[in-house]
């Protein structure tokens, strides 16, 4: 039988564990850990004896006190070491909430990034809070955005459609990415019906003139249905991981699949695919079991 008592210490047991959780999720997560995570692969078609270590940077959302400045430099020198071949950036540099004490001027993200650096360059896309949140844009249903323009000042490649050839030991391979899935927003205001995207996927792999493998960069994971077997491996961001996640799943993700491509490394019909949880928060500061993240890839 149950005494009052043990109820009350039940009780004060239980919101105390939850306070705990919410602490946990609310601070220590999203503040204080970063994690390196793995992938090594070898997709069907890639050039034998071709070794290329990629790492990716996905969803800063800079803003403070969650993502400063200073706290993305530090995340850039920590990328530095992985010794990566080459860097890309996966969209949404922009704040995506307002549980912000300041907002990071493009100008100051951008400096930061700006301290990344890999043999084969650094490479970056945009995302859809990176085009939300510019007014301009919006109205005028096209970029550049602001964030385009920060990071090309700072000399760091932004892809719109664009496919690159590049080569690492005298073997090439290309770098595809792609503009915004969700980039311009519905309403009167902008005078849409729907949420458009200005993605081009047909147009940008035309541009891939030979048979060396390609590598597409997509900040949202949703296209990878449409991508074909030419493609050796796909990288997205966007999802946050869920943001949170239990036991693998998350409840909520920003994705038409639900949890199918939320989080890390898929393969459907011999295609690959690896979501990075991300680095920021988007609409609250809180993670719960997908910590911030930077991602090395092992491809060969």
């Amino acid at each position: 039988m149950i005494t009052r008592r043990d109820f009350m210490k039940f009780i004060g047991g239980s919101f105390t564990s939850f306070a705990a959780l919410g602490s946990y999720a609310f601070a220590f997560e999203p503040l204080a850990r970063l994690n390196v995570t793995r992938y090594a692969l070898t997709p069907t078609g890639w050039t034998p004896g071709l070794k290329l270590r990629i790492v990716a940077l996905a969803d800063i959302h800079a803003c403070e006190p969650w993502m400063s400045a200073s706290r993305i430099a530090s995340i850039c020198r920590q990328a530095n070491d992985l010794g990566g071949d080459i860097t890309v950036l996966l969209g949404d540099y922009a704040a995506g909430m307002n549980f912000v004490t300041r907002y990071v001027h493009s100008s100051e993200w951008s400096k930061a990034l700006a301290t990344l650096s890999a043999p084969l360059g650094v490479h970056a896309i945009m995302g859809n809070h990176d085009w939300w949140e510019d007014k301009t844009a919006q109205r005028n249903g096209s970029g550049p955005t602001f964030g385009h323009r920060a990071l090309q000042d700072v000399g760091i490649k932004v892809y719109s459609n664009q496919a690159v050839r590049l080569e690492k030991d005298g073997q090439g391979f290309w770098l595809a990415g792609l503009e915004d899935q969700r980039a311009l927003i519905a309403g009167k205001k902008w005078k849409r019906k729907h949420m458009q995207g200005l993605d081009d996927l047909d147009g940008t792999l035309a541009q891939v003139s030979d048979t060396a493998p390609a590598i597409l960069l997509a900040h949202e994971p949703d296209i990878f249905p449409r991508v074909p077997s030419r493609v050796a491996l796909t990288l997205s961001g966007h999802t946050h991981g869920g943001q949170v996640r239990f036991l693998g799943h998350a409840p909520m993700v920003p994705s038409s699949y639900g949890d199918r491509y939320a989080y890390g490394h898929v393969i459907e019909d011999d295609r690959h695919l690896i979501v990075s949880g991300g680095l920021g928060c988007s609409l609250a500061p809180i993670r719960f079991g997908v910590p911030p993240e930077i991602v090395v890839v092992d491809i060969g």
